[in-house]
């Protein structure tokens, strides 16, 4: 499968041809839909908590006496059925959220994405970006001359090969686009993304990065 390659000025210099084992694999939105469940599970830092009655302050002593005021047993003013109680059932901070997932599935359901994004035209092959400075400015010229590529959308994700300084440090104050590195690649991001703004010299590090498990 070929691919059109452009300049970071948005002029076509070519093409590349692309991995059928990555860029072609038939889609499975089961398998999809459980990976970005399970991604998503563990992304969750789960540190909503809440006070049992043994944690929340006060309530040391018996608010009446056991018999004689006609008034329910009561041994504590901290009673999960009390105002200003212990919560019973609420979220605890040492909730572990973690699923696991099978890691030749995980991968797959990674070429799924790519395949999905590269067949529908929103894979953006650049040959290479080069700032002269590490200022927005500089790459907000540069993502102008591109945006103009078919398919390119309004939320890019960046590809790069290796941290690039001063790509980072240009893009970081845009909202409109994130940039990761070819090698941390995951189902959620690519998914998310309009469309995969690719530097070249990423397409054999994600060949030599996730071919190691290949899936069937």
């Amino acid at each position: 499968m070929k691919t059109p390659v452009y300049n970071q000025k948005g002029e076509n210099v070519g093409d590349v041809e692309l991995n059928s084992k990555i860029f072609e694999v038939p889609l499975s939105k089961h398998l999809l839909a459980e990976a970005v469940r399970i991604s998503q599970s563990n992304s969750r830092q789960g540190t909503s908590n809440t006070k049992t009655r043994a944690e929340v302050s006060g309530g040391g002593k018996k608010p009446w006496k056991q018999k004689g005021t006609g008034r329910a047993r009561a041994g504590s003013t901290r009673s999960p059925i009390w105002r200003h109680g212990g919560i019973t059932f609420g979220p605890r901070a040492n909730q572990n959220w973690e699923l696991k997932i099978n890691k030749k599935a995980k991968t797959k359901a990674l070429f799924m994405s790519l395949s999905d994004k590269a067949q529908s035209g929103a894979f953006i092959v650049i040959d290479r970006i080069v700032l002269d400075q590490p200022k927005t400015k500089e790459f907000v010229k540069i993502l102008a001359a591109i945006s103009g590529i078919k398919n390119f959308g309004k939320r890019p994700l960046l590809v790069m090969p290796k941290k690039d300084e001063k790509l980072v440090r240009g893009s970081r104050n845009l909202k409109s686009i994130t940039s990761i590195l070819a090698s941390s690649l995951n189902v959620v991001d690519v998914l998310k993304a309009d469309s995969l703004v690719v530097l070249k010299d990423s397409l054999p590090v994600i060949e030599k990065t996730y071919l190691k498990s290949k899936a069937k």
